[in-house]
């Protein structure tokens, strides 16, 4: 559930992003960086935009072109896979070569990610837009508090990184550090999402509910994911700078 949550609420935001920057039918140019199983990737491939993904893991890149097999022929002619580090973006592409970036749940392995957002923003034509998607700093204590793990709340509230479900000790962001770094790569922060106020604690085999209840459970955290205060304590933080 906590990733179908994840990625519906993400795919939302991000579809309502570019509507508002782009005219209804436009094919888009976009990057996935770190893309993973290439959920995003090929959603936005079935709108008719040509998708880049760049992907590190031997593993996932496999899922993700075992992933992209099973589409029709129009939409795998519209995705190209590429092994690569975000580190490396411009090894393989030109500055601006995209109207959008996409780098979600990436930044959280990176120790010192400035340089890394920079090569980000570079590949963006004027006006693209890049999309965010990060562990929430100012956040950190809500997961064990909510758990009833108070040693770890406690010095949850003074850190800024956590050992996520993989057992990894990963770094998280804070809004206020992104939105300062944004501006000085040239991409200033236009509008922030929450995702996962209500849903991050629930177990990770948690099966998903009716399809009635299911849409329920989406307008409450889609609602949440865009109104204060909720959006500053959710799990997740969804950015979108523009490119100047």
């Amino acid at each position: 559930m906590r990733n179908t949550v994840r990625q519906e609420l993400v795919a939302r935001q991000l579809d309502e992003q570019i509507a508002a920057r782009y005219p209804v039918g436009q094919r888009l140019r976009i990057l996935d960086v770190g893309m993973g199983q290439g959920t995003q990737a090929l959603r936005l491939a079935r709108a008719g935009h040509t998708v880049t993904g760049l992907e590190s893991a031997p593993e996932m890149l496999k899922a993700a072109h075992e992933s992209l097999a099973g589409e029709p022929a129009g939409i795998r002619e519209r995705v190209r896979l590429i092994e690569g580090d975000g580190r490396d973006t411009g090894v393989h592409f030109l500055p601006g070569s995209f109207d959008v970036v996409l780098c979600h749940g990436v930044l959280m392995y990176v120790q010192e990610p400035d340089a890394m957002l920079a090569g980000l923003a570079r590949m963006l034509a004027p006006g693209g837009l890049l999309s965010l998607l990060v562990r929430n700093a100012d956040a950190l204590a809500m997961r064990p508090g909510l758990a009833g793990d108070w040693p770890g709340t406690l010095t949850a509230f003074d850190s800024d990184t956590y050992t996520n479900r993989l057992g990894l000790v990963v770094r998280a962001d804070r809004l206020d550090a992104l939105t300062a770094t944004l501006a000085g790569i040239a991409a200033p922060l236009h509008a922030w999402y929450g995702v996962r106020v209500f849903t991050d604690n629930v177990a990770n085999k948690t099966e998903l509910p009716a399809a009635d209840e299911l849409e329920r459970l989406f307008a409450a955290e889609d609602r949440a994911g865009r109104t204060d205060p909720y959006r500053g304590v959710a799990a997740l933080l969804h950015l979108c700078g523009v490119r100047g």
